[in-house]
């Protein structure tokens, strides 16, 4: 689905066909063919559309003559629901910026440029593409703090819920929150490494332009802290996961040495009724209060075994 949009008295409006200095946002469903002929009609590079729709496309930025292509990754919900899989994934979003329009595109919907289609994002209009730009990086670098703090709450609850009862259900919700921090931080680093790349070459060519230039080091200096962020993260769910795993271990170690001790206890009645039982004299043969005689010896021997336990402090 391509659509064009452009603004007008501060307001987006989708625009029936392709204008000067417009927004030209692709976004599924398409098909080759209208990407095929979109290429043509704004005289781009074909890859520059189809590499931006590869899930495992890296961060990076390439330039050919005066076209240029900017990917960069960004979370969304994943679509699987499963207990082990990540609760998010990263995709990348390509930013191509020719003389006259800017154009995104991404193989999935989008909270990101979803909140400029919404009219969420302050001063964004569409001529300004540098501005565009920037606003772009910086709006993904929020969605990726506010998928953080939404998996740190997530981990707080499910960790409480583990303590106390230890299930290993939870163990499997920890495990999925991890892929999405290890999505994250992959992310965060190639997109790091693509903005102190860009701002060094004065890739978007605002280098004259104070304000843009702060607000690219700001933008920076956010998704530095994200991925800080995103490695503390990791590293406190490591340890509660070996933490849980130990207290899970050993709960069942409890569990199997009472079961032992009980099987123990319940095998002294056995064996002396089993001992009175075979055919050989035991005194007892002519006792009318035989039956009652055993039953106080198995008493006698069980409560002489659970003290024992006791003492050793097994119980």
């Amino acid at each position: 689905m391509i659509k064009y949009y452009s603004k007008s008295n501060k307001i987006l409006q989708e625009l029936p066909s392709l204008i000067s200095n417009c927004w030209v946002n692709i976004s599924p469903p398409f098909s080759q063919e209208e990407l095929e002929a979109l290429a043509e009609e704004l005289v781009i590079p074909i890859d520059f559309l189809t590499d931006s729709l590869d899930i495992d496309e890296r961060s990076r930025y390439e330039r050919e003559e005066d076209i240029r292509l900017i990917v960069l990754n960004t979370p969304i919900q994943n679509e699987v629901e499963d207990e082990i899989e990540a609760s998010y994934i990263t995709v990348p979003i390509g930013i191509i910026i020719t003389p006259d329009h800017i154009i995104t595109i991404t193989s999935y919907e989008n909270p990101v440029l979803d909140l400029f289609l919404d009219g969420k994002v302050k001063n964004f209009d569409p001529g300004q593409k540098a501005q565009f730009t920037l606003q772009l990086f910086e709006q993904n670098v929020f969605r990726f703090l506010t998928c953080l703090k939404k998996l740190n709450l997530k981990r707080n609850l499910i960790e409480k819920e583990l303590f106390e009862s230890s299930r290993s259900i939870g163990l499997k919700q920890l495990l999925g929150i991890e892929k999405s921090l290890v999505y994250f931080v992959t992310a965060l680093s190639s997109n790091e490494l693509l903005m102190m790349k860009m701002k060094r070459a004065d890739f978007l060519l605002i280098r004259e332009h104070e304000e843009k230039t702060d607000l690219f080091e700001d933008i920076i200096i956010d998704n530095s802290q994200a991925l800080e962020m995103s490695n503390t993260y990791t590293k406190i769910l490591q340890s509660t996961m070996e933490s849980s795993t130990s207290i899970i271990s050993n709960n069942l170690n409890i569990v199997i040495q009472r079961l032992t001790l009980i099987t123990i206890i319940l095998m002294v009645p056995t064996l002396v009724a089993s001992f009175f039982g075979m055919n050989m004299p035991t005194g007892l043969e002519d006792s009318k209060h035989a039956f009652y005689w055993i039953i106080v010896i198995s008493v006698v021997l069980t409560l002489l075994l659970v003290w024992i336990f006791r003492r050793k402090r097994m119980i």
